[in-house]
């Protein structure tokens, strides 16, 4: 086929349901009922506690220094965004568990934060430590990294157990914990860019920062809590509901180191520009590496039970090979926009895509009861998406 909108169409099967089609395991009834309850419940409690850190930030900020940091706040934001999109692009998450899990990092983690910050600082005071170099060492290097990452995470853990249907392999983890970690890194931004406006007796010292925290390290937040989420997302295919939390608990491991290493360079290191070449950069090269791998993994996931699904002929060996490549995909897209179709075909390649992974959690034992009634409900989305997209034909 080609991309050209006067080209060949994709070659789709006009018969989805061969005679040997295995028949559809309804399963048991899900529970999307009670996730839409509890999904109410936790954006309403979300968005109270958000507004109420909104309000804290007027007050310690003022109106023009909150509004132009958040202004300035908005580019890295978009920056992780976008790579976030990329991320996702294969097995997209629901939106409603992407907007979580930003709130989550905005609100929770951060209300988690100034509250064990606020109860640090009064200890100290009742204790009469002092707020020198071994305060300030601790704060940055073991307080902010364990309190921090233990807060983003369980909004991790909030999600494996709500959404877990969804939730269902490493690259899920990744982007649950990156949203969580924008979210968290947004309001922190705009913390350190309106204080810097405010304190700022000369605009380079403002542009430093936000060089610094803005377009230097927009990951930095990503890549500590993505480690915690790749973890838990690896041990979503064979964890329990709750042994999941000793896989989460292995998880803050490296987040915190690396989070503790990245904290400490500020103390100890003169050359923050160098370190940063030498030291960060590569290891943002590795993250980066090691998503790219997991989204390799995910192709070849479509690709493998794709194929089980054509062998009983509910897809075509042109089908497979359109939906398990990236270049495949493209070029479908591509001739389905030109044919008004497009909403059509993204709508196939997605249920198409779930179909498969709700074909690994049968595979792996995970949950197969909710897993065959999905397989259900997707076969019967794809035969349907199909039909349209055959029928202007």
């Amino acid at each position: 086929m080609t991309a050209r909108p006067g080209g060949a169409a994709p070659a789709l099967n006009p018969n989805p349901v061969a005679e040997s089609a295995e028949p559809v395991v309804a399963g048991r009834p899900r529970g999307d009922h009670l996730v839409f309850v509890l999904a109410i419940v936790g954006y309403a409690i979300l968005s109270l506690l958000l507004l109420v850190l909104l309000v804290y930030l007027l007050s310690l900020l003022g109106p023009v220094a909150l509004v132009s940091a958040s202004v300035m706040a908005m580019v890295p934001l978009a920056i992780v965004l976008l790579g976030i999109r990329w991320i996702d692009r294969w097995e997209p998450e629901p939106p409603g568990a992407l907007v979580f899990a930003f709130l989550w990092g905005a609100a929770a983690s951060i209300a988690i934060a100034l509250l064990f910050d606020v109860g640090a600082h009064i200890v100290g005071a009742v204790m009469g430590i002092d707020d020198g170099f071994p305060s300030l060492l601790f704060g940055l290097v073991v307080q902010a990294p364990l309190v921090e990452e233990f807060g983003k995470g369980l909004g991790l853990l909030l999600l494996f157990w709500v959404v877990r249907r969804q939730f269902d392999g490493p690259v899920d983890g990744v982007v649950y914990g990156a949203m969580i970690a924008v979210g968290f890194a947004f309001i922190e931004n705009i913390q350190y860019f309106g204080l810097a406006i405010g304190d700022a007796q000369v605009p380079g010292d403002v542009g430093e920062i936000f060089v610094m925290r803005g377009l230097m390290s927009p990951f930095a937040h990503v890549m500590f809590t993505a480690c915690t989420g790749l973890v838990i997302g690896w041990a979503s295919r064979r964890a329990s509901a709750w042994g999941i939390v000793g896989w989460f608990l292995l998880g803050l491991l490296p987040a915190v180191l690396l989070h503790a290493f990245w904290n400490g360079s500020a103390l100890f290191i003169a050359d923050f520009y160098g370190y940063y070449f030498l030291v960060q950069v590569p290891l943002f090269a590795i993250g980066f590496a090691i998503v790219f791998f997991l989204r390799r993994q995910e192709r070849i996931i479509t690709l493998r039970h794709l194929q089980e699904y054509a062998a009983v002929g509910w897809f075509t060996d042109d089908e497979v090979r359109m939906l398990s490549t990236g270049a495949g995909r493209r070029a479908a897209t591509a001739w389905a926009r030109g044919h008004g179709v497009g909403a059509a075909f993204s709508r196939f390649s997605r249920a198409a895509t779930r179909l498969a992974f709700a074909r690994h959690r049968i595979v792996l034992g995970r949950d197969r009861a909710a897993a065959r009634y999905d397989e259900g409900i997707l076969l019967a989305e794809v035969a349907d998406a199909r039909s349209l997209l055959i029928g202007p034909r």
